[in-house]
């Protein structure tokens, strides 16, 4: 009975602090722009078992993208296991999923497999971070933060590894020395449970040590991930679903913008009733592009949210490769920085609220911007599917269309495409005139 009220008591107090998470996240979400409307869902997700559960993208690096896949595929078996020791805990029993017969005893023995290759692949992991100089690792916005933030949660899933195994080692002692019924089927810790010979009273208490351990390892993680980059464990699975489904060349449009071109190139456009089921003509936005975080689209904050900071995309930017300062990553890291750093006092004060800095300069500069040439290269090898040249786009659209701060080529270029209807200082009229004096022979037939 204590135990039970102890795990309940426990339980609450892991659902308030991810309740207060969530709610805060949500907030962050409303501040956001919307126009992001989620269609084809059949195709939606397809996407995702192929990208999120396939992991195919991840595979572009072959051996430790196997590794990354057998701890993703790892994580989802053991998931199961960690439902029922909630329930467990909750009801008071043990092995509630017990009925399940084989598919229980498959579930168990895969979950007690994975444990000790993912415990593997982590040590692998983590001595790639201490020990080796992996480039891509590395960068301007790689802070020491970012560094220890990933060695804490590959070393928290270590812990979580090693008593998952203890747990399964010591109730098979426990059982056997008991005279229990084993239910499930336990591969590795069969092995593991032969280097031990415990009492019966002294396996009890390392496994529930080791249960409890777990359980409470288990409740700590899901509410740090949400502060750390290993928060797309919770958010890289709906965000493959809610990929972006257009060719990745194609630039999304302004439709107030689209109006107004219409209109010039047809007045008649003008007096036209708006189409049926619009809703009546379109509010033009407050500001072109984006400026500031509550500019950006609720898909690029959920990018940032993902974002597992892995550095496949800066690593195949043609820019940052030549040595230019765009980092892909960064952009997508400094919009969830600039959320955390300025959503409080938003959701505190209101849209009006201001702290004289922006995501555009004070985060992200000019330079960083103009140095893409959307090649798309950052989104393809995104194993998430995040849409980085999204967030540039914007960014630069601002630039353009509220500070005509493009770059003077640029500018050259959008004057001459007003005024002579082409990117060229030549008039129409004398577009030709490169021909004139081209002697021209005719051939008779």
């Amino acid at each position: 009975m204590a135990k039970h009220l102890i795990f309940l008591a426990t339980l609450l107090v892991t659902l308030a602090a991810f309740g207060y998470t969530t709610k805060r996240f949500v907030g962050f979400f409303r501040i956001t722009r919307g126009g992001f409307p989620i269609r084809q869902i059949g195709r939606r997700f397809g996407v995702m078992m192929e990208v999120a559960v396939g992991q195919t993208k991840i595979f572009r690096r072959p051996v430790m993208g196997f590794l990354h896949a057998l701890v993703f595929w790892g994580f989802c078996v053991i998931l199961i296991g960690s439902i029922e020791m909630v329930i467990d805990g909750l009801t008071g029993h043990e092995r509630v999923l017990a009925f399940l017969g084989i598919v229980y005893d498959i579930i168990i023995a895969s979950g007690d497999v994975f444990a000790l290759v993912i415990g593997l692949a982590i040590l692998v992991f983590l001595a790639r971070r201490i020990f080796l100089n992996v480039k891509r690792f590395s960068g301007i916005e790689m802070k020491h933060i970012s560094h220890l933030d990933a060695n804490i949660a590959l070393t928290v899933i270590l812990l979580l590894m090693i008593s998952l195994l203890g747990m399964n080692t010591f109730y098979l002692l426990s059982a056997a020395n008991s005279g229990h019924e084993i239910v499930g089927v336990f591969p590795v810790s069969q092995r593991l449970a032969s280097l031990f010979s415990p009492e019966a009273h002294t396996a009890h208490v390392i496994y529930q040590v080791n249960w409890w351990t777990h359980i409470v390892l288990i409740f700590i993680f899901a509410n740090y991930l949400p502060y750390s980059k290993h928060f797309h464990v919770f958010m890289s699975v709906p965000n493959v679903f809610l990929s972006r489904l257009e060719p990745l060349g194609k630039l999304d449009t302004m439709e107030s913008i689209t109006r107004e071109v219409k209109i010039m190139m047809d007045p008649d456009q003008a007096f036209a009733s708006p189409a049926e089921g619009s809703g009546g003509e379109e509010e033009v936005p407050e500001r072109f592009g984006i400026f500031d975080i509550e500019d950006v689209s609720w898909k690029s904050y959920l990018d940032s949210l993902a974002c597992t900071e892995c550095g496949r995309c800066t690593s195949v930017c043609p820019a940052n490769l030549t040595g230019k300062k765009l980092s892909p990553r960064k952009i997508v890291m400094d919009v969830r920085a600039r959320m955390k750093e300025k959503g409080p006092g938003i959701l505190k004060n209101g849209k009006e609220y201001s702290d004289n800095r922006s995501l555009l300069r004070d985060y992200v500069s000019e330079e960083e911007l103009w140095a893409c040439t959307l090649c798309n290269a950052c989104a393809q090898e995104c194993p998430i599917n995040i849409n980085q040249p999204a967030m540039i786009v914007g960014m630069r659209r601002y630039l353009v269309m509220e500070e005509s701060a493009a770059p003077a080529e640029l500018n050259s270029i959008f004057s001459n495409i007003e005024n002579n209807g082409a990117p060229w200082q030549f008039s129409q009229e004398d577009r030709m005139r490169w021909a004139e004096d081209i002697m021209i022979n005719e051939r008779s037939e």
